[in-house]
């Protein structure tokens, strides 16, 4: 399942050895982690629009309306509750979905859309052409879920909510720097690695200054590049 921009794509290099079934087993642990990452995706998104009637746990008198969405839900679901959600998980993978059709990475013989799986019989996708392509998007949109819920996690961890307002974090070390020059909207101060993260005045002045000398040296390397082309050389 390779996508026309980038054809087989390893950057890392882990297939470098030729080994199929090291292969077929990594693609099969990519199309898992991407299915539940799909699914996860969805299970932030859901609740913030409709949720269960009723109760979670009538014998702790806890409500599914009272259970809140995100990383806060960890603590309120009883232990019993995640007992019975790590069973079930355990179940399907070992009873269910263990074994695979024509030796394929994760066709597990469960149709399309797994409905086999909870009984709705289809004989899946005839077409090849139209197989393939449901496949590769399957695995793109898998992909972009994994890069998804860990976006949530990381939004949900700093601000209380997978879309929360950066406004709402004032207890970042990054603020100490975010009236600083440079700091300039969308983005404000835009630190992705997270150089500035220890609150290091130093070493923050020191890269700055680095920063500014090869931004300088780059502008006049720019223009060498581009004049000789517009006005010409030195005579002589």
């Amino acid at each position: 399942l390779l996508r026309q921009r980038h054809n087989f794509w390893d950057p890392l290099g882990l297939s470098v050895s030729g080994n199929v079934s090291d292969y077929k087993r990594r693609r099969e642990v990519e199309l898992k982690h991407g299915r539940v990452a799909m699914f996860a995706t969805i299970g932030y998104i859901l609740p913030e629009y409709w949720r269960f009637p009723g109760y979670l746990s009538k014998f702790l008198d806890i409500k599914f309306a009272e259970v809140p969405n995100g990383l806060s839900a960890f603590s309120k679901v009883p232990s019993l509750g995640w007992l019975q959600i790590v069973g079930f998980a355990g179940i399907v993978e070992l009873n269910v979905y263990n074994e695979q059709v024509n030796d394929e990475p994760g066709n597990y013989g469960a149709g399309f859309l797994g409905l086999r799986s909870i009984g709705f019989m289809n004989a899946g996708i005839a077409d090849p052409e139209v197989r393939k392509k449901k496949l590769n998007a399957e695995l793109a949109n898998g992909r972009l879920a994994m890069f998804a819920i860990i976006g949530m996690f990381f939004q949900d961890g700093l601000t209380g909510s997978a879309w929360g307002d950066w406004a709402n974090y004032t207890a970042s070390p990054l603020r100490a720097f975010e009236n600083e020059m440079g700091a300039q909207p969308p983005f404000g101060f835009w630190d992705p690695v997270g150089f500035t993260a220890d609150g290091d005045v130093d070493a923050y002045k020191r890269r700055r200054q680095t920063e500014i000398k090869h931004g300088r040296i780059a502008m006049l390397a720019t223009m060498g590049y581009m004049t000789p082309e517009i006005t010409g050389k030195f005579p002589g």
